[in-house]
């Protein structure tokens, strides 16, 4: 009795590496090069202009004994913790409301996302002039609230530069709990409906552990964008006054560019790439968001 033979297709385990191998030179080109010269330049004397001087440690010695430098560092773990506790409870509530059937939240929804169509230099431009003691806001509706030095107060500057950027982003936090809470299925609300509970043990017990990947994948967004809010600063107060907004992105910015101190500059990039890094690790970590657990388990 003779048995068919069935060909197996051979192997191809270079396959995925193949498939990824464009990706990895793009990124090798666009990322980790320019990050090399970085780390290079951040050993260096260099103005921009002549060639680099060879510095050994001396940058590095200047980023972690600068008092300026360490204030912006204390004022950007400041701004992110701030961010965090501003936009998460808004951002989460707006998302959960608009993510409802009804009509009205459609057109909520719509309202609540067009901060985030408008450009940041453009936000900062708009809320400068409604900040402006004498000619915005407060001075039009005389509100003396509101007619405060929001900008040029140092003790209320950067509660104004968090008021604005969770104004921005709040909206694209919004779609991603929206998104999350449209995917809980609705049986898990019908049967705590039977069994008595209200809405809001519905929010603390099915709500909530339902979208804790995606409060994971917002906090490490905010918080790691937190490092990036150079432009809206830049132009909304330019670091001051003094050094109250100075964070860390416009501290590197005005050292290399203004001060022409390109080395030390470089030094602070690296110390912003390095938090970034160990603050996502440190997310996906201890959430255990790399596991990717089923949130339906029993579905």
């Amino acid at each position: 009795m003779s048995t068919a033979k069935v060909s197996v297709p051979a192997r191809r385990d270079g396959a995925p590496f193949l498939m990824a191998l464009p990706a990895l030179l793009l990124f090798a080109l666009f990322a980790l090069v320019p990050m090399g010269i970085v780390v290079y330049l951040s050993f260096t004397h260099w103005d921009g202009l002549g060639g680099p001087a060879w510095a050994e440690t001396d940058n590095w010695h200047e980023a972690l004994t600068s008092s300026v430098t360490r204030n912006a560092l204390w004022l950007t773990a400041k701004l992110m913790v701030f961010s965090w506790v501003v936009q998460t409870p808004i951002s989460l509530l707006l998302g959960v409301f608009v993510a409802g059937k009804q009509r009205y939240r459609s057109l909520f929804a719509v309202l609540y996302f067009v901060p985030l169509l408008i450009s940041t230099a453009a936000v900062a431009v708009i809320f400068k002039n409604l900040l402006d003691p004498n000619f915005g806001l407060g001075a039009a509706l005389n509100l003396p609230i509101l007619g405060q030095d929001w900008l040029g107060n140092p003790q209320l500057a950067f509660y104004a530069v968090v008021f604005v950027i969770a104004w921005q982003f709040v909206p694209f936090h919004t779609l991603l709990y929206q998104a999350g809470a449209r995917q809980i299925p609705a049986s898990l609300y019908e049967a705590a409906s039977i069994d008595g509970a209200g809405r809001i043990k519905q929010f603390w017990h099915i709500t909530l552990p339902q979208l804790r990947y995606t409060i994971v994948t917002s906090s490490t967004l905010m918080v790691v964008g937190s490092l990036t809010y150079f432009d809206l600063v830049f132009v909304l107060t330019g670091g001051g006054p003094g050094y109250a907004t100075r964070i860390l992105p416009l501290d590197m910015y005005i050292t290399g560019f203004q001060s022409n101190e390109m080395g030390l500059a470089s030094a602070i990039s690296v110390v912003l790439v390095v938090a970034g890094l160990l603050l996502s690790l440190a997310l996906l970590r201890f959430s255990g968001f790399n596991r990717m657990r089923s949130q339906q388990a029993g579905m």
